[in-house]
């Protein structure tokens, strides 16, 4: 059975004192507060690891507004899965990794913590030289590498990226890799589609709203829709919007709208297009290790930038705040980066 996204128990105490660590809990939809918990003992098979950084995901805001249904989440919950910090402890039977070493970690929810503990399989080790800021977001790295294969994209394609948030401007860095014949994306702020334009997209649209047909405005210049169809967006609705961009024979990559489709889905449309539609998780955990390492491999190249795409920094202690600023859908706030080191 493949790994899935685990959150590490942690026993919340109500004092202060040694041993204690802060961790955020959404006690309930829109309040995310602080609590006190004990830090964890790593067990057989496990490590700890100081958490430094830790990247609002859309996800966690999706959890934070109360978009994501009961089947996926129940409240109270904890969030927080872009995750970078260090090994502090090994516990018995863990080879290779040491105390020290500098690690990214995946499949990890819950870690807007001072610390957490997790497998091996979660973790991947990172060069001391790069920043540790730069390595929380290539946690997203292997969904994506997945998603551009998937897409099947060679250069007579043309692809289509809807939403360029995080994860949209990091899909679009990886996508232009594959040499489409057009890389079009489309996003409601000017801040976005102007790092879009330098991370290799060669067409950038500005919707009006987010209930926007993307045809309505990209269908002057592609009428016959998109060979791939990538969307990045939050809510699930966006897929009937995918649907209606993707051209005869082609194919949709689930990387975002994986909420809740509140609008009817014409699936006879799928039949009549001949549509094809990939979810991007890898199935196999052999595959998820070799795009974690495909993706660090990028990053160090200098081929992926995690850094500039950050506009704020805000500590541990200030977390409802910062969730507040990234539900304020703006552009000139994209990745809201919290510093759990206190």
């Amino acid at each position: 059975m493949v790994r899935k996204m685990s959150v590490p128990p942690m026993q919340l105490v109500d004092y202060d004192g040694e041993g204690t660590q802060l961790c955020a809990v959404v006690e309930e939809i829109g309040n995310i507060t602080l609590k006190r918990a004990l830090i964890p003992e790593p067990a057989e098979g496990e490590v700890r690891v100081k958490v430094k950084w830790v990247g609002i995901c859309g996800s966690d805001v999706e959890v934070f507004r109360g978009a994501r249904e009961p089947e996926f989440i129940s409240y109270p919950t904890r969030l927080g899965h872009e995750v970078a910090g260090v090994i502090d402890k090994v516990g018995p039977n863990v080879i290779g990794l040491k105390v020290g070493d500098h690690v990214a970690l995946r499949y990890i929810w819950g870690a807007f913590a001072e610390y957490v503990c997790c497998t091996p399989f979660s973790v991947k080790v990172l060069p001391k030289e790069l920043p540790l800021i730069e390595g929380s977001l290539i946690e997203v790295l292997p969904g994506i590498i997945h998603a551009a294969e998937l897409g099947d994209i060679s250069p007579h394609k043309n692809v289509l990226i809807t939403g360029q948030g995080v994860s949209g401007l990091v899909m679009t860095q990886i996508i232009s890799l594959y040499s489409p014949r057009n890389l079009v994306v489309t996003d409601l702020f000017d801040e976005k589609l102007e790092l879009a334009r330098k991370y290799g997209a060669t067409h950038t649209y500005k919707v009006p709203s987010a209930e926007s047909n993307t045809m309505d405005i990209v269908g002057k210049d592609f009428p016959d829709g998109f060979d791939v169809v990538i969307p990045c967006l939050l809510e699930g609705d966006g897929m009937v919007d995918a649907i209606n961009a993707t051209a005869q024979n082609g194919r949709i990559v689930m990387y975002g709208c994986i909420g809740t489709c509140h609008k009817p889905v014409d699936f006879f449309k799928i039949h009549k297009k001949r549509l094809d539609i990939f979810s991007t998780e890898p199935k196999r955990d052999i595959d998820n290790r070799a795009y974690f390492d495909k993706g660090l491999q990028l990053v160090l190249d200098g081929l992926v930038n995690t850094e500039e795409m950050i506009t704020h920094v805000v500590k541990l202690s200030n977390v409802a705040e910062a969730f507040k600023l990234r539900n304020e859908h703006k552009g000139d706030t994209i990745h809201v980066m919290i510093d759990c080191e206190t």
